[in-house]
């Protein structure tokens, strides 16, 4: 299996990581990507994807810290990610529920890495919260202008982003919610997408699954993300699992 979004460099890993992968790899995770939030802490994150032969990175600033890095320059995303460990750029994208960037900070920050990802052929990771027009939007606007690989990370979007991603030729992320009982809107998106087109992922050290919600959450439980999504199609956690790492290994060429 393939945990295609983890913040493995995150303080809650900080004194147990090495237990963090041992686990991981005992419950079957044969891929990992650490996802980066802020370009300040690539090399921490570049630093244990080098340190693993199955751990990949991204590159890139979260909507959230939009406000931190308004020097940046596709340029600068590009060039970190000539780094071979890097397979994505991002995560980005627009957070319009915390408001912690302002609105046009997150836009044009959202537009940069778009850029870097068109110009790199890497998939670019997207976060939507509460903006789901506006982020379609986005995505078909610079589709225009070339287009690029797009993953709708950790997906709780309505059916018209998911659709619209679609198609686009965008591929949709589910992670531990997909197994909460309250999240029947989730399922019923999740449910009509194509199978070719979801991969799975954690989102660590967050959104723990059914049955260890509570605890925090790791690569370990990646096999309940696929049991959430095996029992929503009527098939075995195997088939599930084997269908998703074949997407997301289309999706991360690099990781290959």
């Amino acid at each position: 299996m393939f945990d295609t979004h983890v913040n493995l460099h995150a303080e809650a890993y900080a004194e147990d990581l090495d237990e963090v992968l041992a686990r991981a790899r005992e419950a079957g995770v044969t891929r990992m990507l650490a996802i980066c939030e802020r370009l300040d802490s690539f090399p921490r994150v570049s630093e244990i994807a080098g340190a693993n032969k199955d751990i990949w990175c991204s590159v890139g600033t979260h909507p959230h810290h939009a406000k931190d890095f308004t020097d940046t320059k596709p340029e600068d995303l590009i060039a970190a990610s000539q780094n071979e460990k890097v397979v994505a750029i991002g995560e980005t994208g627009m957070d319009l529920h915390y408001g912690y960037s302002p609105q046009d900070q997150q836009e044009t920050s959202f537009r940069i890495h778009i850029e870097a990802a068109r110009e790199t052929g890497l998939p670019v990771i997207v976060h939507t919260r509460e903006a789901d027009d506006l982020t379609a939007d986005i995505l078909e606007e610079e589709t225009e202008r070339g287009a690029f690989p797009i993953l709708l990370h950790c997906y709780t979007g309505g059916p018209d982003l998911c659709q619209r991603g679609i198609a686009l030729g965008a591929y949709v992320s589910v992670s531990g919610i997909l197994s909460f009982k309250s999240a029947k809107d989730v399922r019923a998106v999740i449910k009509d997408v194509p199978l070719d087109r979801v991969i799975l992922e954690t989102d660590c050290p967050y959104l723990t699954p059914t049955p260890y919600r509570g605890r925090r959450n790791e690569p370990a439980y990646l096999p309940y993300v696929a049991d959430a999504l095996a029992e929503l199609h009527g098939m075995t956690r195997e088939d599930v699992a084997a269908q998703c790492e074949t997407n997301a290994l289309r999706l991360f060429a690099r990781a290959s």
